[in-house]
């Protein structure tokens, strides 16, 4: 199971979501740490930058995150799909 890591900007993107989102985040978040590559996730790298990946939190909201050395994962970046996507 891959050790959770997070970054400032991915914990104050979480403080800024609806409530109902941030249960839905946790979830996410619980599967990701059981599994990267839950089905339910829908992983896949980000296009266009190497090492970053997207999974989904539902069908508005992605969070990025990107694979580190020991097992690790660091999540970079939560919240609605194209602002997240476009910087992830």
């Amino acid at each position: 199971m891959p050790k959770i890591k997070t970054s400032p900007r991915f914990k104050k993107s979480f403080t800024k979501l609806p409530p109902e989102i941030q249960v839905k985040v946790i979830k996410a978040l619980s599967l990701l740490a059981e599994n990267p590559r839950h089905l339910s996730l829908r992983a896949k790298p980000v296009h266009g930058i190497v090492g970053v990946f997207e999974a989904r939190v539902d069908v508005s909201y992605r969070m990025t995150y990107e694979p580190l050395p020991g097992d690790a994962l660091f999540l970079r970046s939560v919240g609605k799909h194209d602002e997240t996507l476009g910087n992830p």
